[in-house]
């Protein structure tokens, strides 16, 4: 039996969840770094949504680099919803 098998339906959605959050900020990460058009309706989606779940990291950094600050703020969120997410996912799963 394979451990995917055997794993709980609610970690994989806690999994999954995780994962679709990191990847938004992800994207906004790339989209502010190439200079996305902020008034294409995808770009004020991602910004929006990552705004939302960055809201606790965004300006916890004081770079003197917009990017950096960026990067750092946004980065950090999608790490922590990562590591939490994949961290409960398991717990659930055993």
């Amino acid at each position: 039996m394979s451990p995917r098998s055997r794993s709980h339906p609610a970690g994989r959605i806690i999994a999954v969840v995780a994962d679709v959050m990191a990847v938004i900020l992800g994207l906004w990460i790339l989209m502010y770094l190439l200079d996305a058009n902020r008034a294409n309706d995808l770009v004020r989606f991602v910004h929006d949504a990552a705004d939302w779940l960055a809201g606790w990291s965004r300006d916890l950094f004081t770079f003197d680099k917009e990017w950096a600050r960026v990067v750092a703020g946004y980065g950090l969120a999608a790490v922590v919803y990562l590591f939490v997410g994949h961290a409960i996912a398991g717990r659930v799963n055993h």
